[in-house]
């Protein structure tokens, strides 16, 4: 094994292996929490595990979420570094407030209405009901972890469902992840993607922004967005929508328009993403100028390393080697490039 590196090298990568199954253990277990029963942990039983008061609320949901996804900390030494090394790290309590007085949510009333097959509607997280609230958390040593959130009080948001399932809403998670390319853009700025007009909305607001176009190809969900939410921008007449596939118009009408900057925002999640990035990112090198920004691009460089993970594990000859190719620079780059095979 890792015939190429030196001992002190091979344990370095084994560790890094450890790491690697270890985050992708918390991942499953917290996804099968989130898919299956979300709403299990509850005001009685927060009450009943802490009603002393001893713990906080981070770390009294952390122990319920740790034994409702069939952890037993007491009693079997790995499930306790598990819970004290993941689920401890990855909880936190959200303040409903720092989200309610986002700008969106002051100033864009979404109603409640049908649009032929979609509907405008509000939803609702329940006290204590789990979340991923922001994008991947890694740290420095390759750990990675979701973010899990909770508030103490029912949070509504708005969301709009196609044929009875839930399409896109403006939920914590998407004024926490899309916040960063609303901060960093500037000048002539370009979008794929339109959802409910969360980034089109914050990016207009801001007077460093000189002008906002819109690259959508589903003609219902602009239809939607240009009926009940575009006309409660503050300057409607600053955004421009363009009917047109993301790749396409990438290749063949961007280069011509030097935008300063591109926010990439047409993937459901990240699961669902990397092949879509892995696209997008050659298209880059058509419009020199622009600088490329994409959603959640930490969970998809998370998912591009570990793909690659073993082959340049088996190619490498130093662990520094390796590390400097499993970098997020390194990987942007490698992105890029004309040709990437991914490991079956």
């Amino acid at each position: 094994m890792y015939p190429n590196l030196r001992p002190g090298d091979k344990d370095k990568v084994s560790a890094l292996v450890e790491i690697r199954q270890k985050n992708n253990d918390f991942c499953w277990l917290v996804c099968d929490y989130l898919n299956n029963t979300p709403k299990a942990i509850t005001k009685d039983l927060m009450d009943d595990i802490n009603g002393n008061g001893v713990l906080s609320n981070e770390t009294a949901f952390a122990i319920l979420l740790s034994c409702f996804c069939g952890l037993d900390p007491e009693g079997n030494e790995q499930d306790r570094k598990m819970a004290t090394g993941y689920f401890h790290y990855a909880v936190k309590q959200l303040n409903p407030e720092v989200y309610l007085k986002n700008p969106f949510y002051q100033n864009i009333h979404i109603p409640d209405v049908m649009f032929e097959n979609w509907e405008l509607r509000h939803q609702a997280y329940r006290p204590y009901e789990a979340f991923i609230y922001k994008d991947l958390i890694s740290e420095p040593n390759h750990k990675e972890y979701p973010a899990i959130g909770f508030f103490d009080q029912e949070f509504q948001y708005p969301s709009v469902m196609e044929d009875g399932h839930e399409w896109m809403s403006i939920k914590p998670s998407e004024l926490e992840t899309i916040q960063p390319a609303v901060d960093a853009v500037a000048g002539k700025v370009v979008t794929f993607g339109l959802g409910l007009g969360y980034f089109a909305y914050m990016a207009s607001l801001k007077n460093s922004v000189s002008s906002l176009t819109v690259i959508e190809r589903d003609p219902n969900v602009i239809a939607l967005f240009e009926r009940y939410i575009l006309p409660q921008f503050e300057c409607p007449e600053n955004v421009k929508i363009i009917s047109a596939d993301a790749l396409e118009y990438a290749e063949q009408q961007m280069p011509g328009n030097a935008f300063d900057y591109a926010f990439v925002d047409v993937w459901h999640d990240a699961a669902d993403g990397l092949e879509m990035y892995l696209k997008m990112k050659k298209k880059e090198v058509l419009s020199p100028r622009t600088k490329f920004l994409y959603w959640v691009e930490e969970s998809l460089l998370s998912s591009f390393r570990w793909q690659l993970f073993d082959d340049v594990v088996e190619k490498a000859h130093s662990f520094a080697e390796i590390e400097q190719a499993l970098s997020d620079t390194n990987l942007r780059e490698l992105a890029a490039l004309e040709i990437v095979t991914l490991p079956s």
